[in-house]
């Protein structure tokens, strides 16, 4: 028996290897002649259904797996929570699935979705609010019984909510360990304010005033028909899919659909931010300013311009300049994060040894400068062009990722074409359009620059460099002057003394 596996192997082998050689293979890869890709995006209409009690769904069959997942998507999240109750909408989202419902205990919900082999889960972010079930299509119905349950008749069990309270205390006290987690909150308060919701922090006190009656009033207000948008996908029938879930929903109570969030139009003031950690050897530093939305008519631009300076990763002007080029950081990106509802703002970020940070960023500002005042390569245009156009359908490479794609674009109110249109508008980019949009929304005198990590050696820079081209000191930047931003309580966000640096 081996021996014959081993003369039919050999054969195939020999079979393969004539075939390849008589093949017309090019001498080097760079040589090889690809078929033009062809895709055509989806259009969100063609998967659009209305039930007839008004609820919008998203339908998406396959038969690839017997398996269905159903997402319900409601629009609200923190910024419809009071300050003194920050944490609510996360609280409440994650109680919703681990607290049980008003017919089942925590444990016989954690016992009847195992015996199903099913898995559901509830969540509430910054704008949107969230239950899934996935579920085998040969019990779905039982599944989605469930499911049912646990969005609209959460229990909030008291048990559960105090191992949920003690495990949000524990996380809180290791808020000041690393330099990443003080930067991603006092960026976010210092680009759109303290009275922001972006920037809102949940304390002690916070967490501990959530009751029952709290979860229940935030769940009301977002959990319900009226604020809601349906995506489904895998295995089942359209007409089918549709009767049943109008006869999940029916009896449940509709409410109004809650506001769009509030923008913000705090600017920051352009200087110099540092909070000191004397004991961490990195300075981790974040530069921005405010800048557009999600839909501005110069988004595509922007995007490709970003993509250039810093955005594109190891192509990226930053990224060969400050790793590459003089091997100062692993790494660093640009961002142009822009919102669906409000303006939001530009980023460059990257950590580096103390003593150099001040170089690292007279280089990050001088590639600011540079994508300002010249024009682009062609080279470079056409390596970002080519890569948002050809990586352009993995937007779509999964039916739940598409599904997800058009109810957020119904929420948040995009056109309808853009996703048609897309690749067209970035092929459009010039290089004049990268520099006119560079001068326009990039802003280095409106800067706000925040760094994170032992104050003392990042002022003073690499004083001992031989060489005086690369020797730099914080000094340069903004006349010499900083403004220190004080560490602050983990559990309760009040400024401790300047001096607890550590």
């Amino acid at each position: 028996m081996n021996r014959f596996y081993s003369i039919t192997g050999a054969a195939l082998i020999a079979a393969t290897l004539g075939t390849v050689a008589t093949a017309d293979i090019p001498d080097r890869p760079e040589e090889l002649i690809f078929k033009e890709l062809n895709f055509t995006p989806p259009a969100a209409g063609d998967y659009r259904y209305e039930l007839p009690s008004g609820v919008r769904v998203y339908m998406a069959p396959s038969n690839e797996f017997p398996l269905v997942n159903i997402t319900f998507s409601f629009k609200g999240g923190s910024y419809l929570v009071a300050d003194d109750k920050a944490g609510l909408n996360s609280m409440t989202g994650s109680l919703m699935r681990s607290g049980g419902t008003a017919s089942m205990t925590p444990a016989e919900l954690d016992e009847e979705i195992a015996y199903l082999a099913a898995n559901i889960s509830t969540s509430s972010g910054s704008t949107t609010s969230s239950a899934s079930l996935n579920a085998l299509s040969s019990n779905l119905d039982d599944a989605l019984g469930i499911f049912m349950d646990v969005v609209r008749n959460p229990r909030f069990d008291d048990d559960r909510k105090r191992i949920l309270v003690e495990q949000s205390l524990e996380g809180m006290k290791q808020r000041n360990d690393a330099p990443g987690s003080i930067m991603g909150r006092d960026f976010t308060r210092l680009m759109y304010g303290e009275d922001s919701f972006q920037a809102r922090v949940s304390t002690e006190a916070t967490i501990t005033s959530i009751t029952e009656q709290d979860m229940r009033d935030f769940h009301a207000r977002v959990f319900h028909p009226g604020n809601l948008i349906i995506g489904v996908s895998g295995d089942f029938e359209p007409q089918e899919m549709l009767e049943t879930l109008e006869a999940a929903i029916r009896g449940w109570e509709f409410g109004e659909s809650v506001p769009n969030p509030p923008s913000s139009d705090n600017v920051p003031e352009p200087g110099v931010y540092y909070v000191n950690k004397d004991d961490v050897p990195q300075g981790m530093v974040r530069l921005g300013h405010r800048t557009v939305d999600r839909d501005h008519p110069d988004s595509i631009a922007i995007s490709v311009m970003n993509d250039i300076l810093g955005g594109g990763g190891f192509t990226a002007r930053m990224m060969n300049r400050l790793r590459n080029d003089e091997g100062l950081t692993y790494g660093v990106y640009t961002s142009f994060v822009r919102p669906s509802w409000y303006p939001g703002h530009f980023l460059t970020h990257f950590s580096t040894s103390g003593e150099t940070v001040a170089l690292a960023l007279r280089m990050a500002m001088e590639e600011i400068d540079k994508m300002r005042s010249g024009m682009v390569s062609e080279e470079e245009l056409t390596t970002t062009q080519n890569s948002f156009i050809e990586t352009f359908p993995r937007t779509f490479e999964s039916k739940p990722a598409m599904l997800g794609v058009f109810i957020n674009d119904e929420w948040t109110g995009r056109d309808p074409n853009y996703w048609a249109t897309y690749r067209d508008r970035v092929r459009a980019v010039t290089r004049s359009d990268v520099q006119i949009v560079a001068n326009e929304y990039l802003r280095p005198d409106n800067t706000a620059i925040l760094i994170v990590g032992p104050w003392e050696d990042i002022y003073r820079g690499n004083v001992n460099e031989v060489d005086p081209n690369r020797r730099a000191s914080m000094a340069e930047f903004f006349g010499g002057e900083a403004t220190q931003i004080a560490l602050r309580d983990p559990m309760t966000q009040k400024e401790l003394p300047a001096d607890g640096g550590g």
